[in-house]
Formats: C-alpha cells, structure tokens, sequence
C-alpha cells in the first residue's frame, strides 16, 4: 500500500479533459504501472461511463460513424416529423449487432446516451420518498407536489410529523415527467418518424449507435425542428336572426362571427346545446363580454355598440362531440324562431294515476303560447339510463320520429307561470311494458326543443 501511495504521488499527468463530450485517450508506448483515473463533477451529481483496454486496435469497443455524421429532416408535419441517417459502419461492413436509439426533447441536443438515460432517470433518483421516521418540514411536503394549508404546520407535534412520514413514503411514489424526453429504440432502420408531437414547438432529436453485445452507443450529431402550425380555425359568419348549425369534435373548438350591419342597442344569442354541454365565449371587439356552460337551450342579452364585431367561440365537452343551433339576432321583440322554455323540463309521471294499459304525465309550459307534441316508444327493459342519456340529442325533432309513436300535439299557455302546467293520459300501453315518454315544444318557424325524456 505504502509503495501504491509514492507511485501515486510522484506520478506524471497524461491527460485531462474538461466537459460533458465522449472522450478519449491512447497512449501508445505505456510501460507497466499503475494508472490512476481522477474524475470530479463540476457542476451537479452526474453518470460516467468507462472502458479501458490495452488492445485498442481489436477491441472497437464504439460503434463507429458514417462519413457524414448528422441527421436529417426528411419530413415535417403538425404532430410528426420524419429523420433519416446514414448507417454505422459497425453494423454493416464488421456485421456486429447494431441497433438505433432516438432521443426526442424540447430542451437540447445529447452529446452520449448515457447523458440522456441519466436526464431520464434524473426525476426518479432525486425524487425518491424519504425513508419512514424522518420528519417533514413544509418544505418537503411542497417538493412533493403537496400544496400546504394555512394553518397544516402551525402546531404539529412530532408524532403526527412521524405517523405522516410514514404514510407518505408508502402511499406516494412520484411519477417520473415522462413527457419532457422520450427514447425509443428501432432496431437497425435508419429512417424513423416521430408521431404524437404537439404543433408549433420546437424538439430536439439525437440518434445514438448501439452495440447491443456491449451496450456501449456513439452519439450521431442531433438536430432540431419545429413542427408546423395548427391550421387556422375557419370562422363561420352568422346572419342576423337566421338558426346555424354547428357541429363540434370531442375537445373541438368553433368559431363564429356576428357583424351586425345596421345599429343595435342589443344582440340576443340563443344558444341550443343539442348533446353534451359546451362552452361560449363572445367577445366583443376583442372585449370578454361571456362566458358561460350551457346546456339545453340558452338566451344570452348582450349589450351593443355601434358597429360593434362579435366573436363567439363555441368549446365541445370531454364527452363526445357535441351538435348546436346558434342565433344570433338585434331585433328587439317580434317571433322568435327558438320556443320560450320553463326553467324545468322535466316530465313528470304521476305513480297513483299508473294502470296497466295508460299512464298520466305532466310538464311545465310558459306564459308564450306554444305547440307541445308527445312521442311514446316501447323500449326493452334493459334500456337503462345511460341508453337515455346517449340518445339525449335535443335537437332531432318530430320529424324524425315514426307516424305510429305519436300521441297527440296541442297548444297551451298560461299568463301566471305558477298555472302553467298541463297534464296528459296516454292510454293503449301494453302491461308490463316499459316505455320512453317524449314532449317536443315546436317554435313558431318550426324549430323544437325536446324535454328530458321520461322512462
């Protein structure tokens, strides 16, 4: 040991190097000794690789790069972008098993996979939870994702700080960000397209050689692209008291304009969510005026301006897609194309009026005076609500129900909201059947509105 120690100190520096590269060194007439190798990190906690023989020349430990090193660009998309390189010699002409390795992230290019797998394993190693019986400050539980109460650290005893510890290192394992930096291996294709990238953003992509017998990779010089914009949302032009549809995709966006031509003192928009809610926004001129989720049919006032612009901005539901009529109008009075609504459109079924061939219903009216038809289905009794709900679309009308599921249709109103009520039998049901009940209001230009069905 004592003779080990003099070697070490009275030793001649080789080499040194200062970075975050592939490096190497040879020397080639090294007489027979002991060789020391000094690595510091400088800047954080860091991974290192290392190979070192004494037959460089049979060993060829890293894959080696093709004349021309870099990766290309072969096509750009919104969501994907395809590269292509040249292949390793290594692979090809020695025939030893060579496979690719792509790195994609937003941040910068790799110089080694090493550097890359210890960024990707850097979240699980500096996140671990802590061991049970250490105390918690509030400091570690906002390090774990743990927003602290007000009053949560006030007087806590060091039982309960210890109980906690012990919950929390079992409970929770954080989840690694996976999405900042993906590597995929492929296998000995040297062409690949990155798919399910976001629009408008710029990546960074490395490819790496793998020697899948020794593990050990040669980076290939990275790139960067920015995938392509989203395309621009067509807006759609609504005339002045006339109904639109529209149809929007699940977590779709739509966008509609309203320019008034003459002066207005005020703009009512009917919105009528025909499945699923949505959400409206109008701004007008450039103003948030409203914001709101509507479901069923929705009348908005909205305050005008001279020669005021609106855009209105329709956002389906996580759902599904979702279909609506939308209005637009600045005439004050005057019919309606959309029927008024109670507050509450719900059926209403009276249990003690029940027989084995009728059934007694009832629903709310308004103080308009309005067409109501009722529609009746068999239905088998597994139709359960869901099945309800999935055939909720409010705004397919009369018209697209049979002749033989009609009832009867006819018009009420009553000045005093509290009376506006009306009451129907409907008589010839089968016993022991189950049956989905319908009201439909229809509106003065045709356009219905469909109550909550009934089962």
């Amino acid at each position: 040991q004592q003779k080990q120690q003099v070697t070490a100190n009275e030793g001649t520096e080789l080499f040194t190097y200062k970075g975050n590269d592939v490096e190497s060194f040879i020397s080639t007439s090294s007489p027979s000794g002991l060789y020391q190798l000094e690595i510091i990190s400088t800047e954080k906690d860091s991974n290192f690789k290392i190979y070192s023989t004494t037959t460089p020349e049979s060993d060829q430990p890293y894959p080696e790069l093709p004349y021309d090193p870099r990766v290309d660009v072969t096509a750009l998309g919104r969501t994907t972008v395809t590269l292509a390189w040249k292949p390793t010699p290594t692979g090809s002409i020695m025939g030893q098993p060579i496979q690719y390795c792509v790195v994609i992230n937003k941040e910068h290019n790799f110089k080694s996979l090493c550097a890359a797998e210890a960024k990707m394993s850097f979240d699980d190693a500096f996140m671990i939870a802590p061991k049970p019986g250490r105390d918690f400050s509030p400091f570690d539980f906002a390090h774990f994702g743990f927003v602290p109460s007000e009053n949560d650290f006030k007087d806590r005893s060091l039982t309960t700080n210890r109980a906690l510890s012990n919950k929390m290192s079992r409970s929770y394992i954080p989840k690694p960000k996976v999405a900042d930096i993906q590597k995929i291996c492929i296998g000995n294709k040297n062409i690949f397209t990155v798919t399910d990238l976001k629009p408008d953003t710029q990546y960074y992509f490395d490819v790496f050689a793998v020697n899948t017998g020794t593990n050990m990779s040669t980076a290939y010089v990275g790139t960067f692209a920015r995938t392509k914009e989203e395309a621009k949302q067509k807006t759609l032009e609504l005339k002045d008291g006339k109904v639109t549809d529209v149809f929007i995709k699940r977590k779709g966006s739509k966008f509609l304009r309203f320019a008034p031509v003459s002066s207005h003192q005020r703009v009512t928009l009917f919105v009528h969510a025909c499945l699923d809610a949505v959400q409206v926004q109008v701004r007008r001129d450039g103003k948030l005026v409203l914001s709101q989720n509507v479901e069923g049919v929705r009348q908005f006032q909205l305050r005008g301006k001279p020669k005021a612009k609106y855009l209105i901005r329709l956002r389906g539901s996580r759902k599904g897609a979702s279909t609506l009529k939308v209005l637009a109008s600045t005439r004050a009075g005057g019919k309606q194309p959309f029927p008024a609504l109670p507050e509450d459109t719900r059926i209403k079924a009276f249990d003690k009026l029940r027989t084995c061939s009728s059934v007694t219903v009832a629903w709310l009216g308004t103080q308009e005076r309005n067409k109501y038809c009722v529609y009746k289905r068999e239905v088998s009794e597994s139709y359960g609500e869901e099945h309800r709900r999935r055939e909720q679309n409010q705004c397919a009308g009369p018209e697209s129900r049979r002749k033989s599921e009609k009832v009867l249709c006819k018009y009420f109103h009553s000045a005093n909201l509290q009376k506006a009520v009306t009451t129907e039998t409907i008589t010839g049901l089968e016993a022991g059947k189950s049956y989905l009940l319908d009201v439909y209001v229809v509106g003065h230009s045709g356009h219905s509105v469909k109550y909550q069905s009934k089962l």
